[in-house]
């Protein structure tokens, strides 16, 4: 894929892999002309960004030059010390010379751009190459088989690899070796590769394949294995790539053949060794796999030749091709497409111009109508296996249950790289939430001894605040007000020392005689002449029109239900005291209008009144309306109070819901509390319920189902399983369930229908039934009135078994058992004045 292009005619050289941002050095050639025909020269540096959509890249500096230049290399050398930020530019001119150039200072528009100068060479510089271990050394290559290595730190005096080759030609390639830092090799037009040894500074060995037709246009060491290089033929009549491995020195080890024509440049990706890239005079540029002389990949090119072409050091999959039509294009060879790109550059001319003519006619232009693509568009296939780069050296994936799958692809032997490799993969278990598990266990262990009432205890003693003092409170007692036995009676107590009366309000119903003025004696003997006539209503209405209140309900009382009713209704009307409406809720049962009335400062006394009085059939939703009221009450404080309404109530998905809403659900511990208390609640519940299973509410199974979860992750599995309700069809849970069912190595089942009924007690381990069978009773189990049928108690629900039990015998602590109705009103009155 196009990436960029610069309209230059012109050799160039990337930024070092150190330097960013990525930076493109471009130097007029020496070996063309371009369209205008001119002699100017310069150096000029383009930044490489790939957020910017054109296809153009910026200048960033320039230098008009007096020379032309054969070869640019870009070597890091000042970079360590700060003596030259962007490193050096080593340019090989057309007379011999060979020139430093600080591209800091060019870009950043200073005169004094030349770091050193030589001409020591006699002819055109054709070959460059710095040194990879040692970068201020450079190696350069000219006429008459001049090599010479520089030293930036002393530039004036270079030194020879050794003797000049015999006969006298043309150097046209030098490259360091990238294992060995004191090996060099170069080659010639002639065919022939010479290698060097800078330590005993000599020839240790020549190259050729005596077919003299080997023009060597290029040249480069394999990136990995040090006795390997490869060689590239510029002769349209053998346009090869030959690979010569020096230990075998007589043939080259591979011959790469697929150009049609001569081979004018090659360049060996450093980041990964099965990429070469060469160009030719058949218009196409190449990336093969030297080790198995396939193509790999073709990038799509113009109709002229591309004389250069190198490797991004900084971004691998970035390339650059300079060519004979003026310009330099920048690739990926990652694949993609460059219709969008096309789209926003002819965008950009048509903004350019706006939709009005541009030759000043006026007229409004039509619509730009591009040439509509071929129906099936030539692809250029990708790469047929990913680059090196992104490929994994190493590999770390987490599975399900906590486990940790670590891998390493060891490097393969240069030597043998056909060799098969041996991998190893690593299997461990990762546990991140030490604290959390611990606790995990400790509610495993009192689920199986069944000693709720000591854990709450413990809670008690470990809370670190009122609020959470009192939820487990109320969670080991089933209520709490806030006050004893002592402060009951001291309430009383100031109850009845209270002044009666304060300016009460004589309200009630019209009576016959209340215009009359009766006096106390007329008034008896009227009540004695009802009460002989049997007329019990109107005594009572004589009794009430003279404020006789005890005298009314007594007469009440003897005149039947129905009349002891109206003098009730009518007592509370004329009465009107601090407790009046306690008591008239007491007698008249209303307790709905005392909680949707009552002052929510007081709602302890509310629901202690409810707990005492209300009926069983609808003591579960006089505590879930008291429990709303709270929840949606201004102050945070009592929104929290909603929960215990929400305990006494039995009702796990409000207490859930309202929990969530007052605590942070996200830390795992935080999860762990809730978990907790609905526990303990539905155990509680299981020993009052008077209904069957039911679904369960969709936050609860939610909360239960990232508890599960949350064990599975740290590798708790068999505890994992035993929190999923089995009566749900939410797809989540089963999907869970069977993960955890196939680690465990249990068959996996298809899931279970919603109403699935619970298990039986037989079908629990022997020692789980033991352990059931010995729990404490509860210290209020409810007394039922004689009125009331006693049902039939439901199964108990068995506790979760040790992570040491056989797996296909997990039990399930979890049964569904929503909004039960929990008889607190039928605690016996002993046990409710000891709570108080």
């Amino acid at each position: 894929m196009k990436l960029k292009e610069i309209k230059r005619t012109a050799i160039q050289s990337w930024s070092p892999a150190q330097h960013h941002p990525i930076y493109l050095a471009t130097g007029t050639s020496a070996q063309q002309l371009d369209a205008s025909f001119s002699t100017n020269a310069s150096l000029e540096f383009f930044e490489l960004d790939l957020a910017e959509p054109s296809l153009d890249m910026k200048s960033c500096g320039s230098f008009s030059s007096t020379h032309r230049y054969h070869k640019l290399v870009w070597g890091p050398y000042g970079m360590d010390d700060q003596g030259h930020p962007a490193g050096v530019v080593i340019a090989g001119g057309e007379n011999g010379n060979v020139i430093l150039y600080d591209p800091a200072k060019i870009i950043s528009g200073e005169s004094d751009v030349i770091i050193a100068e030589s001409d020591k060479h006699t002819g055109p510089v054709r070959a460059l190459d710095v040194n990879p271990f040692q970068t201020n050394l450079v190696a350069s290559g000219g006429n008459e088989s001049e090599i010479y290595i520089w030293d930036m730190n002393n530039f004036g005096s270079p030194m020879t690899p050794g003797p000049k080759t015999q006969p006298l030609e043309d150097i046209s390639c030098v490259s360091w070796n990238r294992q060995v830092q004191h090996i060099l090799a170069s080659a010639s037009p002639s065919g022939r590769a010479s290698v060097w040894d800078l330590r005993k500074n000599d020839l240790i060995i020549k190259v050729s394949d005596h077919s003299n037709r080997m023009h060597c246009s290029g040249l480069a060491w394999n990136p990995e294995v040090a006795t390997q290089l490869v060689l590239a033929s510029e002769d349209d009549r053998m346009p090869v790539i030959q690979m010569w491995d020096l230990r075998f020195a007589t043939s080259p080890l591979k011959i790469l053949e697929n150009h049609t024509r001569g081979i004018l440049s090659i360049a060996w990706s450093l980041a990964d060794p099965e990429l070469l890239l060469s160009c030719g005079k058949d218009n196409r540029i190449l990336c093969w796999n030297p080790n198995t002389a396939e193509v790999l990949y073709e990038l799509p090119t113009s109709s002229q030749w591309c004389f250069d072409i190198q490797w991004c050091p900084r971004n691998p999959a970035v390339l650059s091709a300079a060519g004979f039509d003026g310009h330099i294009d920048i690739y990926s060879i990652m694949g993609g497409s460059s219709q969008a790109q096309s789209q926003r550059h002819a965008d950009q001319i048509s903004n350019s111009f706006g939709n009005m003519d541009p030759f000043g006619t006026g007229q409004t232009l039509p619509p730009l109508q591009l040439p509509q693509a071929p129906a099936t568009p030539a692809t250029v296939n990708p790469l047929k296996k990913p680059p090196k780069w992104i490929r994994r050296p190493v590999g770390a994936s987490f599975a399900f249950g906590g486990k940790l799958v670590s891998l390493e692809n060891p490097k393969p032997n240069p030597q043998q790289p056909q060799q098969p490799t041996s991998h190893v993969v690593h299997i461990s278990q990762v546990v991140t939430e030490t604290a959390f598990l611990k606790r995990s266990d400790q509610l495993q262990a009192t689920l199986n001894a069944g000693s709720f009432v000591d854990f709450c205890q413990e809670k008690i003693d470990a809370a670190e605040n009122e609020f959470e003092k009192t939820v487990w409170s109320f969670l080991k007692y089933l209520e709490l007000l806030g006050y004893n036995k002592e402060e009951l009676a001291l309430k009383e107590n100031a109850d009845q020392a209270l002044p009666e009366g304060e300016a009460e309000e004589q309200e009630g119903e019209e009576i016959p005689l209340e215009e009359v003025e009766l006096t106390s004696i007329y008034v008896d003997g009227l009540i004695t002449q009802a009460l002989l006539t049997g007329d019990f209503e109107g005594a009572v209405n004589l009794c009430l029109h003279d404020n006789r209140m005890a005298d009314s309900i007594i007469l009440a009382i003897a005149g039947g239900a129905e009349l002891l009713e109206k003098t009730q209704k009518k007592y509370f009307t004329k009465t009107h005291s601090k407790i009046t409406k306690l008591i008239s809720a007491v007698v008249m049962k209303d307790w709905h209008d005392i909680l949707k009335t009552c002052d929510l400062q007081n709602w302890k006394e509310a629901l202690a009144a409810v707990m005492t009085y209300a009926q069983p059939e609808e003591f579960s939703s006089l505590c879930d309306l008291l429990g709303g009221r709270l929840e949606a009450a201004s102050v945070a404080q009592l929104q929290a109070q909603a929960c215990l309404c929400y305990i006494c109530a039995g009702n796990v998905e409000k207490l859930v819901a309202c929990w969530t809403k007052a605590q942070d659900g996200h830390c795992p511990l935080s999860l762990q509390d809730l978990v907790e208390k609905v526990v303990v609640l539905r155990r509680a519940v299981e020993q009052t319920q008077r209904s069957g299973a039911t679904a369960i509410g969709v936050l609860l199974a939610e909360k239960m189902s990232q508890y599960a979860g949350l064990l599975a992750s740290q590798g708790s599995l068999s505890t994992a399983i035993t929190y999923l309700p089995d009566n749900t069809n939410q797809v989540a849970i089963q999907q869970l369930r069977d993960r955890l069912r196939r680690a465990l190595g249990q068959q996996a089942v298809a899931p279970a229908a919603p109403a699935q009924t619970q298990r039986a007690q037989s079908q629990l381990p022997a020692p789980q039934a033991q352990h059931h069978s010995a729990l404490p009773r509860h210290p209020f189990t409810p007394v039922q009135p004689a009125m009331v049928p006693q049902p039939t108690p439901a199964a108990p629900v068995p506790m979760p078994t040790p992570a040491s039990a056989p797996a296909p015998a997990q039990p399930q602590y979890y049964q569904p058992v929503c909004s039960a109705v929990f008889p607190m009103c039928q605690i016996s009155a002993h046990a409710k004045i000891q709570l108080l």
